[in-house]
């Protein structure tokens, strides 16, 4: 793929599609086979999903990342019920009600957080004073994590285990939005199933459009009892395709010899690199941890704008809680990038800051 010269840091939604994957779908374009999941591509993606996770999961391609958030949201929540989340979660800010929407009305609570990650105790505390106010509160019922964060960082696997025992022991499901997952597992160094059902993750948003695919996202349940009501909701949403083959083929592409993490990786070696050369310039300072493939970082307006001035896209992005005496922009790696992005960024970067 022509990659050189990268001049966009604004999103990894913005690639194009991995050369495996795009082969991928070519492929399933040959002859006919039977609509709505009922095809060869969907069953050898149920038994790679299988061995990915080391165990018997269910599966459940749909089309978006909020899908399919929205969609494992309305399954651990009635319309009663409360969901939490840390309040800079992309379910709570950037998904336009569509948990709230497909659960018919379940309610998101979004609790403070420094990093995008919430902490033990955190669970106790808000379950605690929703039940001292009985049903003038709505009822708690699941809680939900972005592993990688919004802030960029990922939570590490005892953090989670952590968070899974209190959740359960006050009787909430946990849903994982993994729309970086890739990127948290390969920066952890651990297994998907070390990072999601063994640390107790009752479900899965299995994000794949970010990291190479074209339109290709997962739902992964843990409970085999969720099946039914998962498929009904996935249909009455209208994330049930006919051409059912085309999303399984992406998703199979993707996991089957480790393509998903290998593109994870890159791109967090990418967001090293960046980073570790932005670090030298006078005048800039990195908010949070670079654990995935974001960085938010404090720069001196005059590189900001020479970067602009050369053609570089980014956002500038409002200070985190522990605010920032100057401007802060969001960069962020993809999959694709090579060194020689990163070089001609810092480049620029370097010139304008003398």
């Amino acid at each position: 793929m022509p990659t050189s010269p990268r001049k966009d840091f604004s999103s990894d939604n913005i690639t194009g599609v991995a050369p495996k994957i795009l082969a991928a779908i070519q492929a399933a374009s040959a002859g006919t086979v039977h609509s709505y999941g009922a095809d060869p591509y969907t069953d050898a993606l149920r038994h790679h999903a299988n061995e990915l996770f080391e165990r018997a999961v269910t599966i459940v391609p749909v089309a978006t990342g909020t899908a399919a958030n929205a969609i494992a949201l309305s399954v651990l929540a009635r319309p009663y019920q409360a969901i939490y989340c840390p309040a800079s979660a992309h379910v709570n800010t950037d998904e336009c009600g569509a948990p709230e929407f497909f659960s018919n009305g379940a309610k998101l609570l979004g609790l403070p957080s420094e990093d995008g990650k919430l902490v033990p105790g955190q669970l106790t505390e808000a379950v605690a004073f929703a039940r001292s106010m009985g049903v003038h509160h709505v009822e708690p019922a699941a809680v939900t994590l972005s592993q990688a964060t919004e802030w960029g960082t990922i939570y590490r696997l005892e953090e989670l285990a952590a968070l899974c025992t209190e959740a359960h022991s006050l009787g909430l499901r946990v849903h994982m939005d993994g729309a970086r997952f890739a990127n948290a597992v390969a920066r952890l160094g651990c297994t998907p199933a070390e990072a999601t059902w063994k640390v107790g993750i009752d479900a899965l948003s299995f994000g794949a459009t970010k990291n190479g695919a074209l339109a290709a996202e997962a739902i992964v349940v843990f409970d085999p009892s969720l099946l039914t009501e998962l498929e009904y909701r996935r249909k009455r949403s209208g994330h049930l395709w006919s051409k059912h083959r085309f999303l399984s083929a992406q998703l199979s592409a993707y996991i089957a010899d480790g393509l998903w993490l290998a593109n994870g990786r890159q791109s967090n070696a990418m967001a090293d690199r960046l980073a570790a050369g932005l670090a030298a310039i006078a005048g800039a300072r990195c908010l949070q941890s670079v654990d995935a493939n974001e960085i938010f970082i404090q720069l001196p307006e005059s590189v900001i704008a020479a970067l602009r001035a050369a053609g570089f896209e980014f956002y500038d992005w409002p200070a985190p809680p522990a605010g920032a005496s100057g401007p802060v922009v969001r960069l962020v790696t993809s999959f694709d990038m090579v060194e020689a992005d990163i070089d001609g960024f810092l480049a620029v970067a370097r010139q304008s800051a003398g």
